[in-house]
This record gives C-alpha cells, sequence and structure tokens, in this order.
C-alpha cells in the first residue's frame, strides 16, 4: 500500500477522490453486513473489536514485510489520531445503541445527519469553501438518501421513549461528522501507514471494555471468522484514507450516502431482498449528485 495519494492523469483530483471513497464504502458495506451474515452469536461492539484485532495484526505484518520500524510510522499527530478513533468509536456505539432501542431504520436515517454536518464543520475547521455545484450535488445525494430511508418505513410512528435514542443518535452523527473532518487532517500530516496504525490501535484499546461487557458467543471458532474482516477493514480504509487525502470534505463526505446503495445491493444479491422503486430512485440520485460532485474542479494548490 502506497502511503501517497496517485492521481491519474487528465482526470479531475476530486474525481479520483470520490471513486476511492466509493471503493472504501462498497468495502466496509460487506463489513456492516457482517452481523448479518454470521447470525445473533455476537454483539456488533464484540465484531467490531476482533475486527480491531484483525486490522492491527495486518497492518503490523505489512510494515514488518515492507521493513518499515514501528518507531518510524509513530507520526507527530499521534492526539489527531486519538480523537479520530474515539470520535469513530463512540460515534458508532451511539448509532448501534439508538437502533437497539428505537426503530432501526430511524436511527439510520439520524446517524446519515453527519454527512449533512460534516459539510459546515469542513468549512469551520479547514477553511474550505463551497461552490453552487458543490451545494446541488449535496442537495442532490441528500434527496436519493431521505427517499431510501422514507421508503424503508422511517418515522412512521414516534415514542416519548424514543426521545432518549434519538438524542444519542444525533450525538452519533456529530462525532462521526468530527471523525471525517479529523480523517482529512490526519490524511494531510501523516503516511496511510501510520493513520492505520493509530486508528487501529486506539480503536481495539477503546473497544475493550464495551466488547467484554457486551459479549456474546465464546466459541473460538466462532469468533475467529471476525479476525479476518480486519484485513477487509484495513482495505477499505486505504482507500478512505487516500479519498480524503485528495479532496476536501465537503466533495467526498456525500459519498457516504452511498453505503445505502451497497446495503441494497448486498440484500439483493446476499439475502433476495429485492429493492423498491423508491430505493432505485434514491440511488440514481446518490450517483447522479455523485457525478456532480466529480465535475467540481479542485481548489488551487491542491
Amino acid at each position: 500500500m502506497s502511503d501517497t495519494a496517485q492521481t491519474l492523469p487528465g482526470i479531475n483530483r476530486n474525481a479520483q477522490a470520490i471513486v476511492n471513497v466509493v471503493i472504501g464504502t462498497a468495502i466496509f458495506s460487506l463489513f456492516f453486513a457482517s452481523g448479518k451474515f454470521a447470525g445473533d452469536g455476537a454483539s456488533a461492539v464484540q465484531v467490531t473489536f476482533l475486527r480491531y484485532i484483525g486490522g492491527l495484526l495486518t497492518i503490523l505484518m505489512l510494515a514488518k514485510l515492507r521493513g518499515i520500524r514501528l518507531r518510524g510510522i509513530v507520526g507527530p499527530s499521534t492526539k489527531f489520531h486519538f480523537l479520530r478513533a474515539l470520535t469513530g468509536c463512540f460515534g458508532g456505539l451511539a448509532v448501534i445503541y439508538a437502533s437497539s432501542a428505537m426503530p432501526i431504520v430511524d436511527a439510520t436515517a439520524i446517524g446519515l445527519l453527519y454527512v449533512v454536518i460534516v459539510v459546515p464543520l469542513g468549512v469551520v475547521f479547514l477553511k474550505e469553501r463551497i461552490i453552487p455545484l458543490q451545494w446541488i450535488g449535496i442537495a442532490i445525494s441528500t434527496l436519493g438518501a431521505a427517499i431510501i430511508v422514507a421508503s424503508k418505513g422511517a418515522f412512521q410512528s414516534f415514542d416519548v421513549a424514543y426521545l432518549v435514542p434519538i438524542g444519542v443518535a444525533v450525538v452519533g452523527a456529530v462525532l462521526l461528522a468530527l471523525e471525517g473532518v479529523l480523517i482529512r487532517i490526519v490524511s494531510l500530516r501523516d503516511s496511510t501507514t501510520s493513520s492505520l496504525l493509530h486508528v487501529n490501535f486506539f480503536g481495539l484499546l477503546l473497544m475493550t471494555i464495551p466488547a467484554w461487557l457486551t459479549w456474546g458467543n465464546t466459541d473460538l471458532a466462532y469468533n475467529a471468522q471476525f479476525l479476518l474482516w480486519g484485513p477487509v477493514a484495513i482495505t477499505a480504509q486505504f482507500f478512505i484514507m487516500r479519498g480524503y487525502r485528495q479532496a476536501d470534505v465537503s466533495v467526498v463526505g456525500p459519498v457516504d450516502y452511498t453505503w445505502l446503495v451497497f446495503a441494497a445491493l448486498i440484500g439483493l444479491v446476499f439475502f433476495g431482498e429485492v429493492p423498491s422503486m423508491k430505493t432505485l430512485v434514491g440511488a440514481a440520485l446518490i450517483a447522479g449528485g455523485g457525478i456532480l460532485l466529480c465535475l467540481v474542479k479542485p481548489r488551487l494548490g491542491e
């Protein structure tokens, strides 16, 4: 894995960044579906914890094969890496909790607010400038995502008991948006190898206690399968890091909506879940918004 963000001649740098993030999101979609593949024997936190172990072992092995000493990949941005792992882990846990305490489609819809939140955060913290074409692309992608979650029955019922999980889900969305900003920061400061090492190390530490408290199936063979998701996650993180290195978060952030599209594809291919017409329309809008974002010219100096 190269630590530099390679660009192809004649192709918009933003377009290349979007392609990288789409690839990473597609791979991560398989991980998000791992619980459904495995059944109900393990909690989502347990699966994530084991994935971090597999990911850390993978990046250490790659560093060893490439002759990279650990001292050489401990970059100057350790605090940013820790904050990234902190926001990502607890943002994810917040959405997981909300999904268990209220209709999952509602929690998913609220969690996706992070894509909307990350845009102004990029303007405030990263001094990004958003041109009209970007706003149009973001709006179209967001509309597509809204149509898909609405087609799944989001927010068709309400209960006072949902107020707490709704608040937790909103906090989770904010944390995930902050993670997006931090990914951009560390991708510009440190090598991809350093970033991958830090996020898996800190993620493992942060997930240890939550995983222990929610541990389910203790069968070694059963749990070993989740370690194999480590290399998968490393590959996805590599593409996402490369994409965030190449373009502003206001360009690549909305690409995360493609997770809904890939989730629908996984449901169709592996579980026979035929997508509705609204889902197809939403997917088309997400793709259309992404195409518009590909047309946005990179800022001068990028």
